[in-house]
């Protein structure tokens, strides 16, 4: 089981820009965030050469920043050649995908047919309830869904998309989401199902995936740690846990929701759990898949790379 204790950051001598630009590299990561805190020592301990950047430069990474509403290639100059580039921010709406990727190429002509670019984005454009894989339809007005498609219809096979499930590991815990989802039995009462993926397993997926993009390439894939959490379940085993972390706005939020008097507040999560499985007839948690209305099927990137997740259930 996953124990949810804070990783062992790069210190910032660690992260790596190019020399040059360029000095060719195997990944280019644009965007070093929360993502490059696992990604970047798998990174160095696999000798996969990269560089990485940020919109400050700050820890000698490359100073870099889209802009959707320029054309201008000069800040592209600077990026080195690579093998794969990652996109780790958001494009969303029409021609942000096109444009990174033209802008990009432009300005690395030698090398702009055989990049390849990996988008990470979000499993929250699966909407529709019960089991989804990385084929199933999906919501295609949202705005994340629509750059994504333009990447893949733009790029074809040099392209893919991992659509992640929650993220979790360093200073993200789930544990304290408890309470920013739900404060008070109705609110718990609505909460079906929930996926994670730990952030070392999404570093070993987009390595997997550079090393093996023939086989991912062409589509977007679910990207998750292979278990569906019932939110109830999670209540269950983190109440305590939320009620002594919680602050004071949130108590004062569970004091309003309770001002009836109708044992709605307190952060009982426990209780409310019990009560919940009596008035629906539920004899054990996690409920039955038929119950959690929206569920996540992530074999599919999995087998495609011959790999599986190594970091166990959320704990």
């Amino acid at each position: 089981m996953t124990q949810l204790t804070a990783p062992s950051t790069p210190p910032p001598s660690s992260i790596s820009a190019s020399a040059s630009p360029s000095t060719p590299v195997d990944l280019l990561i644009l965007g070093a965030g929360w993502t490059s805190t696992f990604l970047i020592p798998l990174l160095e301990e696999q000798k996969i050469t990269y560089a990485a950047t940020t919109r400050s430069g700050h820890n000698n990474t490359i100073p870099f920043n889209f802009d959707p509403s320029s054309s201008d290639a000069v800040g592209y100059e600077r990026l080195p050649p690579a093998e794969t580039v990652l996109i780790t921010f958001p494009l969303k709406g029409d021609r942000q995908s096109k444009l990174l990727t033209d802008l990009y190429g432009e300005t690395h002509e030698k090398i702009a047919d055989a990049v390849r670019w990996i988008q990470l984005g979000s499993t929250g454009i699966f909407t529709e309830k019960g089991w989804n894989d990385s084929d199933s339809a999906y919501d295609k007005s949202i705005a994340r869904a629509v750059a994504e498609d333009e990447l893949l219809s733009h790029l074809g096979n040099r392209a893919c998309v991992l659509n992640l499930a929650g993220l979790y590991g360093g200073t993200r815990h789930p544990q304290n989401w408890v309470t920013r989802v739900a404060k008070s039995k109705s609110e718990v009462k609505a909460k079906l199902a929930v996926h994670l993926i730990h952030g070392r397993d999404v570093s070993r997926a987009i390595v997997a995936a550079h090393e093996k993009f023939e086989k991912v390439g062409g589509k977007r894939w679910i990207v998750m740690d292979l278990h569906v959490y019932d939110w109830w379940d999670l209540f269950l085993s983190w109440g305590k846990y939320a009620r002594e972390s919680a602050g004071e706005g949130v108590w004062e939020r569970a004091r309003e929701v309770d001002k009836e008097g109708d044992g709605e507040g307190g952060l009982e999560y426990e209780r409310w759990v019990v009560d919940l499985m009596g008035e629906e007839g539920v004899r054990a948690l996690p409920r039955g898949i038929e119950s959690l209305g929206r569920v996540l099927d992530g074999r599919g990137f999995w087998s495609a790379v011959g790999g599986a997740p190594e970091e166990g259930r959320a704990n």
